[in-house]
């Protein structure tokens, strides 16, 4: 992960609150400081007793034990993206043979596809993914970072287009240079492609998959990006905007569906935003999965509602070498994808090399 130096000024805050904590013992300072999760690691000890999150309208159950495999099958590493279709099955990639792995919403395997979207030698493949109803069908939209392409597909896994890197843009020598994590489409169809991993580029394409315009490119002044990795049309304004992670930057930025700058929200004051890796949009809140540990819920004026699994631990976030002992119900390592489905459950993919899905139930 790039922006070393302010995960150590986050590393060093979060040794500070809980020298606090040891120093000043637990209870009421612990939570307050931490926003609960100092208690909820001490929660996810109890694995007989339900580990809830959060608060207010956005509480939810921790389901110990999610996702139930065929014997002999493994997730493998998880460093995609989660969608859910309109039927309510839960979509997630994985580098592995099964690019693409279906569950129903009790966790039970339903198939895997995507054989070809598999990761390459150097262990990229399938990294952002979209599900969208078009009339009277689902479509997946897919970016691979093995193939340097991006692609749209039936439920099935069968392509109804491929593309490759934008070569028109101006931008590449070649198609080598061209990285893309994430994709969105507005509803006008036009879509976007984020080059997350390549040159920080958003572009922009027509339904036809005619190039339409590039904005971006390296460094920190608003418009420009550090790890542009992940991307969805806003639309909880009567005009929707496209919103941008830039992950490395510590911040979102939205923009016009024509690529102008309308606003940036600064993750670092307060603490707001680590490394934004993937969002969510349901009714007026968004979920931003923070590859720093936790998911982090905003409200319609971007506003902190609450933050969810916060990982106590510095060295448990933003890794992918954390094995199954060092995991704790109830606390975050990398979150990488997350979606609501239609009862307002949350399910999440985290950057794991042996693969770790979450489900979180939402409470009434």
């Amino acid at each position: 992960i790039s922006g070393g130096v302010r995960m150590q000024r986050f590393q060093a805050g979060e040794f500070s609150r809980r020298n606090f904590i040891t120093r000043f013992g637990f209870g009421v300072a612990a939570s307050t400081m931490l926003g609960g999760s100092f208690m909820e690691t001490l929660a996810a000890r109890r694995d007989n007793e339900a580990l809830i999150l959060g608060s207010g309208r956005h509480r939810y159950e921790w389901v110990r034990g999610w996702g139930r495999l065929p014997e002999g099958m493994k997730l493998g590493s998880t460093h995609g993206a989660v969608q859910v279709d309109s039927q309510g099955l839960i979509y997630f990639n994985t580098d592995t043979e099964n690019a693409i792995i279906v569950f129903d919403a009790d966790g039970k395997f339903i198939r895997s596809f995507g054989r070809e979207w598999k990761a390459d030698t150097e262990g990229t493949g399938t990294h952002g993914m979209l599900l969208r109803r078009e009339g009277k069908e689902d479509f997946i939209y897919l970016t691979n970072l093995a193939r340097h392409e991006f692609a749209k597909l039936t439920l099935k896994g069968d392509p109804v287009w491929v593309k490759g890197y934008p070569e028109n843009s101006g931008v590449y020598k070649n198609k080598n240079q061209f990285k893309p994590t994430g994709i969105a489409v507005a509803p006008n169809g036009d879509f976007y492609v984020t080059d997350g991993y390549g040159e920080n580029y958003i572009h922009r394409f027509n339904a036809g998959g005619k190039h339409l315009n590039t904005w971006g490119g390296k460094g920190k002044e608003d418009g420009k990006f550090n790890t542009p990795h992940a991307i969805m049309i806003d639309t909880r304004e009567k005009t929707p905007t496209v919103l941008v992670t830039d992950r490395a930057n510590h911040r979102l930025q939205w923009f016009s569906l024509e690529g102008a700058h309308l606003k940036t929200l600064d993750g670092v004051e307060g603490d707001l935003l680590r490394f934004p890796a993937t969002l969510h949009q349901r009714g007026t809140d968004i979920v931003v999965g923070d590859l720093a540990g936790r998911i982090t819920i905003l409200d319609r004026n971007n506003k902190l509602v609450t933050h969810l699994g916060d990982n106590v631990d510095p060295r448990k976030r933003g890794t992918n070498k954390v094995g199954p002992d060092g995991w704790l119900d109830g606390q975050f390592i990398s979150p990488h994808g997350v979606c609501w489905d239609q009862k307002g459950n949350l399910y999440i993919e985290e950057w794991m090399s042996i693969g770790r899905i979450v489900k979180l139930k939402r409470m009434k």
